[in-house]
């Protein structure tokens, strides 16, 4: 790329959450945005729209309790800081128990519009395959940069980008689901409405019928890796067949886990597992196997997943799948403005800083959006605090991890810093709203300050 740009627009490659959410940020600041997309000129194997904002891998942003939750304390901050990813996840939900789950196509949708509607934000199709020398830059370009822009930033970095795999679960059509085996119903009825106690179908399995799934699940013929991949795995999103390969309760104990339920159809037989299934759509007429990434062949899938009670004669709308996700070294590349160390006019924010989760991705975005426009105008803005979900993500990806085995990472409260308390280590029940009390006021106080 030869051009030369105003410093005055600040430019943003890759429209998703990341990209999106940092378009926004810098547009309400008062800046003016230009906003690069590839798609879709040119598409992934992943996404199947032009669509801002699209999700491809699940619909949910995860649990919504800003109490107790480091994931929804996160929601909260971006809902506070005007966050245009949780106003339309808001908009666009769907009963999912205590989760946020949208319509990802309504979702997506309504994202677009909204950008595209802004008076200062102007759409540039077409990829971005090398780094700009001049002008503010933010690079958001998410899992799936592009080989040709992924090797100029290798270039840049002098370091090859880290890999790991990230995996779809698949989607079933609602109307195939056979009710007289499964049922519906939330893990513990969470939720305040019958539609949030109901969000999830469970089918359940007997011990016989776990074993022989366990047994057809490790004989499945497997995608094999292409050349110079390897099977570095994040553990937040490990494909069943290599969840299996650990143990065969290893799935019975995590998202086959049959707590929290009880079935209407044989209310005295405990399942000895449960695989559930979280709607899609707001029609109610897709449901995604919550957990059931995989890397099986798609004729595989149809036989082992068929096998399940109560989706022996399933559609599937989508089958699962798996893909390489890039991400930099951020320990050792970024500063805490975000900014590559060796290229201070680039920032980076989303999945390529190693964050992990569409929530943790569209926050960074929302914080370097917000630092690249005070730079603009003449201002220096810091992360928040490491006390808040924002700044303790920002913290570990910038200098927090360990640099040699860094590695993707969701908002948990053990990046944040140990709230201090009398008479011993205080019980979850109380100790994680003191985290979300603290972090909530640090955050205000960040948002004020940032107002100049």
């Amino acid at each position: 790329m030869t051009e030369t740009h105003s410093t005055q627009t600040l430019h943003i490659v890759g429209a998703g959450l990341a990209g999106s959410e940092a378009a926004w940020q810098a547009a309400q600041a008062g800046v003016p945005v230009t906003l690069h997309e590839m798609r879709p000129e040119r598409g992934t194997f992943a996404h199947r729209t032009g669509l801002c904002a699209e999700m491809v891998c699940s619909n949910s942003f995860r649990s919504d309790d800003d109490e107790k939750n480091a994931v929804g304390l996160l929601h909260w901050e971006m809902r506070a800081a005007s966050g245009l990813i949780m106003e339309m996840a808001d908009r666009h939900r769907l009963p999912a128990g205590g989760a946020l789950a949208v319509d990802r196509e309504a979702f997506a949708e309504a994202v677009t519009e909204r950008l595209r509607a802004h008076p200062r934000i102007r759409f540039v199709p077409g990829e971005i395959t090398d780094l700009p020398r001049d002008g503010q830059w933010i690079i958001a370009t998410g899992p799936l940069t592009s080989d040709a822009l992924g090797q100029a930033i290798a270039a840049a970095t002098g370091r090859a980008s880290l890999a790991f795999f990230d995996a779809i679960a698949p989607i079933v059509h609602a109307d195939t689901i056979d009710m007289d085996i499964a049922w519906r119903q939330s893990r513990y009825d969470k939720g305040d409405t019958e539609d949030e106690q109901k969000a999830y179908i469970n089918c359940p399995m007997t011990r016989d019928d776990y074993e022989a799934f366990i047994d057809a699940l490790l004989a499945a013929e497997k995608t094999e890796f292409h050349d110079g991949e390897t099977a570095g795995y994040f553990d937040g999103c490990l494909p069943i067949e290599v969840m299996a390969e650990r143990g065969r309760d290893t799935l019975r104990f995590g998202p086959m886990k049959p707590v929290g339920l009880t079935n209407p159809h044989c209310p005295e037989q405990k399942p000895y597992a449960v695989v559930q299934l979280r709607r899609d759509n707001a029609l109610g007429t897709l449901y995604n196997i919550v957990g059931f990434q995989t890397k099986m062949k798609y004729g595989a899938q149809l036989e082992v997943f068929r096998m399940i009670p109560g989706l022996r004669e399933a559609a599937f709308a989508r089958l699962g799948g798996i893909h390489r996700n890039t991400f930099l070294n951020s320990p050792t590349l970024l500063d805490d403005r975000m900014r590559l160390k060796s290229h201070p006019h680039l920032r980076f924010a989303g999945q390529i800083t190693g964050v992990e989760g569409y929530v943790e991705s569209a926050a960074m975005g929302l914080l370097a959006g917000r630092m690249a426009a005070a730079a603009l105008q003449g201002r220096d803005l810091p992360p928040p605090g490491p006390e808040t979900a924002t700044g303790a993500l920002v913290h570990h990806i910038t200098g927090g991890a360990e640099a040699r085995s860094f590695q993707p990472m969701n908002v948990n409260f053990g990046l944040f810093p140990p709230i201090e308390a009398r008479g011993g280590r205080r019980g979850r029940a109380t100790r994680y709203p003191a985290y979300t009390a603290r972090a909530k006021e640090a955050f205000g106080q960040w948002l004020l300050d940032a107002q100049g």
